[in-house]
């Protein structure tokens, strides 16, 4: 058990215990293998850090950030094109899980630590073209031993009101010959309560306006339930499916004392809740094929939205029985769908290249119904139109590629690849659209590792960004007292990468690396603002296109062990400074973009294991 008490950051204090089937590690921490390009840690280097999960150890593989790939906006959609763009950077047993909805690091945390044999640090591409490009993939090597292994861990939060906050998680896995199984759950509660204080002021003369203190309550509920089941004869003969189950919910109370500079004190309230589920079922097949492999993915993701927003200024305080004034309500009801297939066929020797060729397609829609009206003085609801509240948006995609590398000596490669995508968007209801895109994306890498000290690697692409269809749609933002307009007419932004990595050892198993990277965007997506025609004055922001935009960046990460100053001491931080230019298409003049901040940030993390 431990315990742990954090007063100066949020009067938290929380305890944990953890059960699981696990054999006895020894204490020793043998260094590292070094192949050529990859790198091998075995389970007995962890055992110092005493992991409970695969994704404790992915965390503790040293100069290893863990990239999850697939991103959730505050929608809940899913800001990657196809399934590619969710490949992050960690493979099991080679192979990249089926998912799209399921996060990296919820895959790795229902592994128990037990299970893992080794891990191994290599390019992406030694993983195929969803990880060419990519300086570190992490594959998890699981054991093929019969039997059962099973962790369970349950804690509890203290706030500094005085909640006690529960939580329990378990996965199992059973592994019966070629066969396994695996199982997971979890409640996944969050309740969380905050104080804090607004100072709104004039920018033109910096008077006050008002002085807000603020009391916020926040739930999250995210249970979840996922299996998954692997039939794997060999890397080219398997066979896997999975699924998973999550009915999100959040709530928020907020209750704000406003003190304007003229009239009275008054109270004003903030209420939402959100029901967002998600279902997914997916799962590949591979076959051997002409000296290589053919494999078949699909995929089916299904996301509900059930959202209510209701805020409320009233005349006075809520004690002194002060009436509505003023406020918004708003309604959600969305049906956001996913349903991709993809085959490929790869080869590790073909006319001296490894190569790979394969198509996706993919059929995306969104139902979309939005209703917001505002309150008037005397506390009646009156209806607000607007630009777009009720539409169905409709994608139909299909993408071919080809892959192929060569080693041009023992220590540097080269990858390059072609893509060409096809897609047909409608938007239908109280807006119109209809276009059909074409997208080439060329790629190449170099990758250079001479000896067993530094590794570098060079490479370019050209990506295109996916629409988040519910920029589609009118809505309000109640939290950033906004409206957004909603603009049918977007396209996703395209972009030329351009990234440089190097790294080197560092004091036994250390490393330190450096990224370097540059980004070139066209139709760079942002705020704009959309007005009527017939009533120049009414203008709502909404996203849209606004030119070509720029972006540069340089991240270091250090990870150094220090056993020889104090036994088990070991440092890892990181530091990244970036730059993002556009020009302003209401003003003309260079600015940052929206969204990315902050412009430099750093961390330390010191840890010290003693022991058992």
């Amino acid at each position: 058990m431990e315990v742990a008490s954090t007063p100066w950051l949020a009067g938290v204090a929380a305890f944990a215990f953890t059960t699981a089937v696990q054999a006895q590690t020894p204490a020793a921490s043998p260094p590292p293998a070094q192949a050529s390009r990859t790198t091998v840690y075995q389970s007995d280097y962890f055992a110092q850090f005493a992991p409970r999960t695969a994704l404790d150890i992915a965390q503790h593989v040293p100069g290893f950030q863990l990239d999850l790939g697939s991103t959730q906006g505050a929608t809940g959609s899913v800001d990657v094109r196809g399934f590619a763009g969710t490949a992050g950077n960690v493979v099991i047993n080679g192979s990249r899980p089926s998912s799209k909805a399921e996060t990296l690091d919820s895959t790795l945390q229902r592994i128990p630590a037990q299970q893992v044999v080794r891990v191994e640090v290599s390019p992406g591409d030694l993983f195929g073209s969803d990880y060419s490009g990519r300086s570190q993939v992490l594959n998890v090597i699981l054991s093929k031993d019969a039997g059962f292994d099973a962790d369970v861990t349950a804690s509890a939060t203290r706030r500094f009101t005085g909640y006690i906050q529960p939580n329990l998680s378990g996965s199992a896995i059973i592994r019966r010959g070629p066969s396994t199984f695996n199982f997971s759950a979890g409640l996944g509660r969050n309740k969380q309560y905050e104080e804090g204080t607004d100072t709104l002021t004039d920018p033109a003369t910096g008077d006050l306006l008002e002085f807000r203190r603020k009391h916020n309550v926040y739930e999250n509920r995210d249970p979840y339930l996922a299996a998954a089941y692997a039939l794997e004869h060999g890397a080219n003969d398997s066979y896997r499916v999975n699924v998973r189950w999550q009915p999100s919910s959040f709530d928020l109370y907020q209750r704000n004392l406003v003190t304007p500079d003229v009239g009275p004190q008054h109270d004003d309230n903030l209420y939402q809740n959100y029901k967002d589920p998600v279902f997914e079922l997916g799962g590949d097949v591979t076959r051997p094929l002409a000296g290589g492999a053919i494999k078949f993915v699909a995929l089916a993701t299904r996301r509900k939205r059930d959202d209510v927003d209701l805020s409320l200024v009233r005349n006075g305080l809520i004690e002194d029985g002060a009436t509505v004034v003023g406020g918004f309500h708003q309604t959600i009801e969305a049906q956001r769908n996913e349903t991709l297939g993809r085959l490929s066929w790869t080869r590790s020797t073909l006319l001296g290249f490894s190569f790979e060729a394969g198509a996706e397609a993919a059929y995306n829609t969104l139902d979309d119904h939005v209703t917001l009206s505002g309150f008037d003085e005397n506390g009646d609801e009156v209806p607000i139109d607007l630009p777009i509240s009720d539409a169905t948006v409709k994608e139909k995609r299909a993408e071919v590629y080809v892959n192929a590398g060569k080693n041009l000596s023992p220590h540097l490669r080269i990858d390059g690849g072609i893509n060409f995508e096809f897609s047909h968007l409608t938007v239908s209801g109280d807006a119109s659209e209809d276009r059909k895109l074409k997208f080439l994306k060329p790629s190449l890498t170099l990758d250079w590792k001479p000896g067993k000290t530094w590794h570098a690697q060079l490479s370019v692409k050209r990506t295109v960004a996916q629409l988040d269809f519910y920029d589609f749609i009118s809505s309000a933002d109640f939290s950033a007292q906004r409206i957004n307009g909603g603009n049918a007419g977007l396209q996703p932004q395209r972009a030329w990468e351009f990234r440089a990595t190097v790294d080197h050892p560092i004091l036994g198993d250390g490393l330190i690396k450096l990224d370097l990277g540059h980004d070139q965007v066209s139709l760079l997506q942002d705020r704009i603002l959309i007005c009527d025609p017939d009533h120049p004055l009414e203008c709502f922001d909404a996203p849209g296109n606004i030119g070509t935009g720029r972006r540069d960046f340089a991240a270091l990460t250090v990870d150094v062990p220090l056993s020889t100053l104090w036994s088990g001491l070991r440092v890892k931080g990181g530091a990244t400074l970036q730059r993002t230019r556009v020009d302003d298409p209401i003003d003309g003049k260079p600015r940052k973009w929206s969204g990315f901040f902050p412009a430099w940030q750093w961390n330390v993390d010191v840890r010290r294991d003693s022991g058992k």
